[in-house]
Parts: structure tokens; C-alpha cells; sequence
């Protein structure tokens, strides 16, 4: 039987987001607040899969209860927020038919950005590239505080539309970012039992690949291979070990080869060619140069100072 293919209908500007949920055309063609309180959207009306051309960030007011993690520890329950980088394919088949849309629903085409330092910084803000599973719950006082962004930005969109608009919204819509990116760090910390947890069970994953010799099949592995076994975004993973060791997804895992190579450099006899094959580099000069990089010594000057 042939596989069902799923088109992703692509919304290449904000009158194709607004046509979609059946609203009039945006009063600004590169930014648009969408009021879900006077504006009852149904998602059902989008196409099941789609690709947006611009940033998107919805405030929604229920994501489901609270959550419990551990013995003590509780999810907020005021809503959260959702955000999405252009290119980005949004939904999959079959599941929005019906949900409300969320409260609010600000749309952002990166040519609004243009000529602006957030235009460049947006990309930054790891949290756009996290999946719906790890999005950003709110406490009644965070809930608040971004609400009366939004209300700003919406005030400037209906009311004054004039040569500072431009300036005040990009404001605004930074201080929204530099907010959310203070509440993620707040979420890290109250889910400090998960993230402990997800810890563990990264090291479990790298010691298993190394451990079952997959780095001489597999090469070395990847961030994108750990977030998987994980099943947590890229972005989300190295966000969270930034939050908690300093150091991204990509340091941990030259750590984790570093201690690899240590111990093998000073328990077995493997030449430093074996070394850097068995770690998974496909050039020992690559692996002598982060190996220098990290502890100040060549692998042969560690050796001969172990020895």
C-alpha cells in the first residue's frame, strides 16, 4: 500500500495567515497581533501541515493542567507560550481540528526586523526552535507581565501607526524575548528534578555509544543524535545543559570524548591514530587538535606525563 503524502501548505505572507483563519487583512503587512478574545479562531481552519515565512508566538491561556514531576514539583497552569522560527512546519495531519486558537497570536515577517540589531539577534533565542512538548509555562505574575506586552503592542498596531510605530513594537517585542529568556532559565530550575533526570540519561546514552564501540561505525555523536534518543529539541538540550554545567550540547560532547581519549591514552597502548579511529574522528590531526585545545597537552605529551 502506498504511503499517504503529507503536503505542508506554505504561508508565504500575513494575509495568507489572516485568510486562512477567515480574518480581514493585517493592518501592517509585515507584523500582525491576532486578539483570539475578538477573534474566535479555530485552528481546523488551518491546513493540517504548514510551513510559516515568519516568526510566530502564541500566548496560550490552558496547556492542559498542571504537570507533576517528582514528589513536589507542579507545572504552572496560567498558559504558556509557543514560538516558531520562519520554515518551520507547524502541526501534523489530523490533530487541530477543532482547538481554539491561543489567546494571542503575534506574527512577525523578518523583514519587519530588517535594518534593526534584533533582526540579527532573534536568531539567538534558542527557544524558537523548541518543540510544543517544551514550551514555556507561565506563573500568574510571568502571565502578567507578558500580557501587558502584548496589550502594548496591540495599542500601537489598532490606534497609532506612525513614525515611532516601528520603533516602540521592535522594543517591545525584544523585551518580550528577553523576558521569555528569563523565564525558560526560571523553568530549568524549578524542573531541576527532570533536567537532573534528562542529565543522567544523556550520560547514559554516551557511555552506551562509546561503551558499544557505535562511535567506530557511527562516527562521533551528534547533537541532533542525542536529542533524539532523548526526545527533546537540539536547541532545548543545550539550553538546558547551558543552564546547568556553562557549556552547550556540543562542548559536552568534546568533554565526553576528551575523557574517552584520556582514559585510553593512559590504559591501553593504542597508537594516537587508534585513538581518534576508535573515538569515531576520520583524522587523528583533528582529534590531537581539540585533544590540545581542551587539556593544553598533545596526546603524546598527556601519555608521557601520565606515565
Amino acid at each position: 500500500m502506498k504511503k499517504e503524502e503529507i503536503v505542508h501548505v506554505g504561508m508565504d505572507s500575513l494575509s495568507d495567515m489572516h485568510r486562512a483563519f477567515g480574518l480581514p487583512a493585517p493592518a501592517h503587512p509585515l507584523i500582525s497581533l491576532i486578539d483570539g478574545a475578538t477573534n474566535r479562531v479555530i485552528l481546523g481552519k488551518l491546513p493540517y501541515s504548514h510551513v510559516l515565512h515568519f516568526y510566530k508566538i502564541s500566548y496560550k491561556p490552558s496547556l492542559g493542567g498542571k504537570l507533576k514531576y517528582g514528589q513536589d514539583y507542579y507545572d504552572f497552569d496560567e498558559g504558556g507560550l509557543l514560538f516558531a522560527a520562519p520554515n518551520q512546519v507547524i502541526g501534523s495531519h489530523g490533530n487541530n481540528d477543532g482547538e481554539i486558537c491561543s489567546q494571542y497570536t503575534l506574527l512577525i515577517h523578518p523583514d519587519f526586523l530588517r535594518n534593526y540589531p534584533l533582526g540579527k539577534k532573534i536568531k539567538q533565542y534558542g527557544f524558537f526552535s523548541y518543540s510544543v512538548n517544551e514550551t514555556l509555562h507561565l506563573s500568574d505574575k510571568e502571565k502578567a507581565t507578558i500580557i501587558s506586552i502584548f496589550k502594548i503592542i496591540e495599542d500601537e498596531l489598532n490606534s497609532r501607526i506612525d513614525d515611532f510605530s516601528q520603533d516602540v513594537i521592535i522594543s517591545q517585542i525584544e523585551l518580550l524575548l528577553n523576558y521569555a529568556n528569563r523565564f525558560y532559565k526560571r523553568q530549568f530550575i524549578t524542573r531541576k528534578a527532570v533536567s537532573n533526570d534528562l542529565l543522567q540519561k544523556l550520560e547514559d546514552v554516551l557511555d552506551d555509544y562509546f561503551n558499544n564501540e557505535k562511535s567506530l561505525s557511527e562516527g562521533i555523536p551528534t547533537v541532533q543524535y542525542l536529542s533524539e534518543k532523548l526526545n527533546v529539541s537540539p536547541s532545548y538540550l543545550s539550553d538546558m545543559l547551558r543552564s546547568y554545567t556553562g557549556q552547550n550540547a556540543q562542548q559536552h560532547i568534546h568533554n565526553k570524548l576528551i575523557e574517552q581519549a584520556k582514559e585510553k591514552l593512559s590504559a591501553t597502548s593504542l597508537s594516537v591514530s587508534e585513538v581518534a579511529y576508535a573515538l569515531g574522528f576520520e583524522h587523528s590531526q583533528s582529534f590531537s587538535k581539540l585533544f590540545k585545545t581542551k587539556t593544553n597537552l598533545s596526546p603524546l605529551e598527556f601519555r608521557r606525563s601520565f606515565n
